[in-house]
């Protein structure tokens, strides 16, 4: 089975359409031109890289019981509810709350506007999609399980109304990236570091997914299991995504030689089958390893297989940071990429501060070719190897953190600021400059301010309302800085 059977699977939104039966045999083909619309509506989700479930057009209560009936043996994600006309509550909410899962209400016109000096009864319910739209929200809040949203526009030529669907979609998407997910826990997290500690158990009941304790073993089985032709494949690949780059004034910087590239390569080789075999959804990683041994030598050549695989939707976090790893996922879900980062020193006279780390980085959202450079150490740790050195796309930029509150749950922290062209240190490691609206000391304060752990992902585009919307369907509390 290929790396991409475990990455990107996508969410599953059900959809059903709404609308009041007496109304049919009052005014013929109604019906059929409202079913119209909901078939144009499913269709207009289809483009949002998602799986539409259609349980059809409901127009009463049985309906609606066999809609959510339907829906829930189809395993869905989202419910997206499509408002066709005026509709009892009953008709809608009935389903909605059966099924139990994040629904959003929607009601597009397809008129712009009605021709008033020609409009009929008839005209006015084929465009009266947001008539019962307070009737079936506030049935919701009353019952404690209000709407994950509300889209209120017009069928055709709103650009506005494509931009909250592709949201919603992604939301649906980053969601169900925890679903039956099996996130790999390698080594242990690094010593000291007390923010990176994590509960599985925790993390189960946060986000439902599963953690998979491996062992150093397992990886160097399958690294040393590494056929010949594979190794040469996984060197190809590695020439065409990264350039080699000479040594910098940096004394740890080296050539790279043949054989880094090939135990890099080795090693990449047997993180794809690790993926492979554990069905991982992403990996949180680190091991110390001691005098030169096999694990040190594997746990110091991880970067460039990890960076393939972070590119590819398999996100892997250094230093065993699990809550980073649900953040990288997260953020690759929401299409901004996902990069493991951390804050780097200041440039107090442009305002900006250096974002990045000398782990793995999302190699889909470099500005250019990402270079690799050989280290004789990565500072802090064990061993010695080959180093990913890159700045993400210039524009918008998204930094989501999750991190634990003092009753141990789980807390997101999100900032929006702009990725800036310009000089970065030549070290090995990634680094972007970052700004922010307001100047950089004084943001550092406030992020440091709201607890997070000294990790976070770093993505492309401003993403501040999915990740509110994320939050919300998952119940998790989320703080903006």
């Amino acid at each position: 089975m290929s790396i991409s059977a475990f990455a990107r699977s996508k969410a599953r939104i059900g959809v059903i359409s709404v609308g009041h039966e007496p109304y049919w045999g009052q005014f013929p083909g109604l019906r059929e031109e409202l079913e119209g619309y909901g078939r144009e509506f499913e269709k207009m989700l289809e483009d949002f890289d998602v799986e539409v479930v259609s349980a059809g057009f409901v127009d009463n209560v049985d309906k609606s019981f066999a809609a959510a009936a339907r829906l829930r043996a189809r395993d869905v994600d989202f419910l997206f509810c499509n408002l066709a006309t005026y509709v009892t509550s009953s008709s809608a909410a009935t389903t909605i709350m059966n099924l139990g899962v994040p629904t959003v209400l929607v009601a597009l016109q397809p008129l712009k506007r009605l021709d008033y000096r020609n409009t009929t009864t008839y005209m006015q319910l084929a465009n009266d999609n947001i008539c019962s739209l307070p009737e079936i929200s506030g049935v919701l809040v009353r019952a404690g399980k209000p709407a994950a949203g509300i889209i209120v526009g017009t069928l055709r030529d709103d650009p506005r109304i494509a931009r909250e669907l592709k949201s919603w979609c992604q939301v649906a998407n980053a969601r169900r990236a925890f679903k039956y997910a099996r996130i790999g826990y390698l080594g242990h997290t690094y010593e000291g570091m007390y923010d990176m500690n994590s509960d599985p158990t925790a993390f189960t009941a946060a986000f439902g997914s599963h953690v998979q304790m491996l062992e150093m073993c397992d990886l160097a089985k399958l690294v040393n299991g590494a056929k010949p032709g594979e190794i040469a494949d996984k060197i190809e690949e590695i020439k065409s995504v990264f350039t080699i780059a000479d040594p910098f004034i940096d004394p740890v910087t080296r050539p790279i030689k043949q054989e880094d590239l090939e135990w890099s390569a080795k090693v990449a080789v047997g993180l794809d089958k690790l993926v492979v075999e554990n069905g991982l959804t992403g990996l949180a990683y680190y091991y110390r390893g001691l005098d030169n041994n096999e694990y040190e030598r594997i746990g110091s050549n991880m970067v460039l297989g990890n960076s393939l695989l972070t590119g590819k939707g398999i996100p892997l976090a250094g230093e065993a940071d699990l809550k980073t790893c649900a953040a990288m996922l997260i953020m690759d879900r929401l299409d901004a990429g996902g990069s493991f980062a951390e804050l780097h020193p200041c440039d107090f006279v442009d305002e900006i501060v250096l974002v990045g780390h000398d782990g793995p980085h999302n190699v889909k959202i470099s500005d250019s070719r990402p270079i690799i450079r050989g280290l004789d150490l990565f500072h802090g740790k064990s061993g010695s190897g080959i180093g990913v050195e890159f700045s993400i796309q210039a524009g918008p930029v998204t930094l989501l953190g999750i991190s634990q509150t003092a009753d141990g749950r789980y807390k997101m922290i999100a900032a929006e600021g702009r990725s800036i062209k310009g000089e970065i240190p030549q070290t090995g490691n990634t680094n972007t400059r970052c700004s922010f609206d307001c100047g950089v000391a004084d943001f550092i304060e406030r992020w440091c301010a709201a607890g997070p752990t000294h990790h976070f992902a770093l993505g492309v585009g401003h993403k501040g309302q999915q990740i509110k919307r994320l939050a919300n369907v998952l119940g998790m509390e989320l703080e903006m800085v």
